[in-house]
């Protein structure tokens, strides 16, 4: 059949959007159609088309982001031609303890989701306000939540208990993990690109405005530094990553804040942005750092946090193999790549300068006792693979 499937991917000022040929088996990793608005709920909103360059688009005040799924949905109409829109996949941040699976999506699995919602607050709201409209808008159409949670399933139980009463842990207070379509994704990628190396010590590097480490064994996650939520390891763009719970409790009785307030300063206000006080893109901070004590802080414990985190996963895995960078930071930042990687040389990594600066595939020299690599990343074609796994293809 002419089939295609929809992949949206829901931030809470962004959707990205892929179109793939469900025809085909396999189903092939570049979609038909694609692109993403970006700017939702401010007067920047933009569309930007399969590497087009970004035109404004004018979304309803009072409901911008339902403004943007109708557009999306209009263009995809477009899009699609005269081939039959067969499944929609969304990338869902939070299954709990209960999805490991790709589902398809009906009104007692939303329900579900929706209880997640204070476990992941900057993404599931918005994931689930897609789904309910397209159920509404597409009723015949199957709607597919692939997890960010469900790659990490592997985890042992070690990785994933919190040191609280065990009660919590029986109530799902737990380490779940993040990112886990881009690690899915470097599972499949990465033994193509490197072979039996990809399936020894591995850790994955996801540095994008959220960031998060994988150590792999076997191509399986056996711990990573994201947990019970997406506020947890690395700093981020404006997350703090990974923080004594006594700092946010001196916060809370000193300066008065509710639950809310303190939240909104973890996600929104810390990382690169809180710390710099200019901005979350590392490429400002570099630009700045010669002149800006406060950025030049901001960079050095950003890159101080992902050596220490690699680290640890290295002691947990008994060595390194692979090193492999993914996502817009990871994939395009040679000189944060070259700061992350200098720090173990003592552990036999080499650095081929001209290959980093490229963002080659691989960026080790041939001497380096690891092999430290850039892959780019695809969710939303893991995405679009579950879906037709959900229809019965291949």
């Amino acid at each position: 059949m002419n089939d295609a499937i929809v992949v949206l991917n829901c931030g809470s000022s962004s959707i990205k959007f892929a179109l793939f040929d469900g025809s085909q088996s396999p189903l092939p990793r570049t979609p038909l159609w694609g692109g993403k608005v970006e700017g939702i709920g401010t007067d920047r909103a933009a569309l930007t088309l399969s590497g087009a360059p970004a035109e404004p688009v004018s979304l309803d005040a009072a409901q911008p982001y339902h403004a943007a799924l109708v557009h999306i949905r209009q263009r995809a109409e477009q899009a699609l031609g005269d081939r039959r829109l067969a499944a929609v996949a969304h990338r869902v941040v939070h299954g709990g303890a209960k999805y490991f699976a790709p589902v398809r999506v009906d009104a007692t699995v939303l329900a579900d989701l929706r209880s997640y919602i204070p476990l992941a607050p900057l993404h599931q709201p918005f994931a689930l306000e897609a789904i309910e409209a397209l159920l509404v808008a597409l009723p015949d159409v199957p709607q597919v939540a692939c997890f960010d949670t469900a790659f990490h399933h592997t985890l042992p139980q070690v990785e994933s208990l919190l040191a609280l009463p065990y009660a919590a842990w029986e109530r799902g207070l737990r380490r779940y993990g993040f990112h886990g379509l881009s690690y899915e994704y470097m599972s499949m990628a990465l033994p193509e690109r490197h072979g039996d190396v990809a399936r020894g010590r591995t850790i994955v590097a996801h540095l994008g405005s959220g960031a998060s480490l994988c150590a792999m064994h076997g191509l399986a996650s056996v711990a990573t530094t994201m947990g019970f939520s997406a506020l947890d390891g690395l700093m981020m763009g404006t997350r703090c990553g990974a923080l004594d719970p006594g700092a946010v409790l001196y916060m809370m009785e000193t300066e008065h804040l509710s639950p809310a307030e303190v939240g909104h300063v973890l996600y929104h206000e810390s990382g690169l942005l809180g710390v710099s006080g200019v901005s979350s893109d590392p490429r400002d901070l570099l630009r700045l750092e010669g002149n800006d004590p406060r950025a030049r802080a901001a960079l050095a414990l950003y890159v101080r946090r992902i050596v220490r985190e690699i680290g640890a996963l290295v002691a947990v895995l008994g060595g390194l193999d692979l090193l492999v960078f993914t996502a817009g930071i990871g994939e395009h930042n040679a000189a944060l790549r070259e700061r992350v990687v200098h720090a173990f040389g003592f552990l036999g990594a080499q650095l081929d300068d001209a290959a980093n600066e490229a963002n080659a595939l691989t960026i080790s020299t041939p001497a380096s006792r690891i092999r430290v690599a850039v892959e780019p990343t695809n969710e939303e074609w893991v995405a679009a693979r579950h879906a037709a796994r959900c229809l019965g293809r291949p």
